[in-house]
């Protein structure tokens, strides 16, 4: 379906992706995660055909993606993007006369259900509300590949659990790939299927986020403990105070002694010490 087959990205002297391999096989929502810099958004714009590779093959659905040759089946929406200054109503109608696959019931029902005015002009809009319409109509488009970048940016809670939703209406009406990047990691967790944890502009990790959930965990206690419990186990993080100490694990359950806790360890937690722990990758 997608694949980055060693692909290389520079800007200047700066490797911004290096020597990415990933392939992504199945529909589902997945959470593109990734510290600033990390290679998030090049990643993206080179799969939208956008931007061109130094080195490396990109494909979508078996074609070559380049800036010459930008799929079709692939939609970005870039954090800044804006739209025409026309009434709400008239956005989404001018979406459905330009693209033959875009779902007008949808993006009204969309529209209707997150309090969008349709009568309301987009500049009068908030900043929130701008950029919800714009991912209706992105979503409404219905191609095979959806890509959001930092979608949720400036929106508050309310908001960001209503493009969660969005997200899965979306999906259900029209299973596809939707890449999602953004730093609210346990937020976008209601929603997404699968991790993709991206590093010096190289792929980390691949998972679905039930195996996070089930792999991921912290043994605490006294650190004479603990410490003998890692040998064999996959130690993505420590933190220690005193005689006493967290270790933060990936790997299968173990059944800890007495004196040592077994705890969940949080998304965002697992990302913090995944990307920069100083346990063993």
């Amino acid at each position: 379906m997608i694949e980055f087959d060693g692909v290389t990205k520079r800007y200047g002297g700066t490797v911004a992706i290096d020597d990415l391999r990933l392939r992504i096989s199945e529909n589902g929502i997945y959470c593109l995660l990734g510290r600033n810099g990390a290679g998030k958004t090049t990643l993206m714009k080179l799969l939208a055909g956008h931007i061109a590779a130094a080195s490396g093959k990109i494909t979508a659905f078996g074609q070559r993606v380049s800036p010459g040759h930008m799929p079709e089946s692939v939609n970005y929406l870039d954090r800044g993007s804006a739209q025409f200054n026309m009434r709400v109503s008239q956005l989404i109608d001018t979406a459905a006369e330009l693209q033959e696959s875009f779902d007008r019931g949808f993006a009204r029902e969309m529209a209707d259900r997150f309090g969008l005015d349709p009568q309301k002009k987009y500049k009068q809009l908030s900043f929130g509300m701008k950029t919800m319409l714009t991912t209706i109509i992105l979503l409404a488009n219905n191609s095979s590949v959806i890509l959001l970048d930092e979608p949720t940016l400036g929106f508050d809670a309310v908001t960001r659990d209503q493009l969660n939703t969005l997200l899965l209406e979306s999906y259900h009406a029209h299973p596809r790939v939707i890449v999602v990047s953004t730093q609210l990691i346990d937020e976008i967790a209601k929603a997404a299927e699968r991790l993709i944890i991206i590093k010096g502009g190289r792929i980390l990790l691949t998972a679905d986020i039930g195996e996070i959930d089930e792999k991921a965990y912290t043994l605490s206690g006294p650190a004479k403990l603990v410490l003998p419990l890692l040998d064999g186990l996959n130690c993505v993080g420590k933190t220690a105070a005193g005689s006493v100490m967290a270790a933060h694990i990936y790997d299968g359950r173990i059944t800890p002694p007495e004196g040592v806790a077994l705890s969940r360890l949080s998304l965002q937690d697992f990302f913090i010490n995944i990307v920069g722990g100083t346990g063993n990758e």
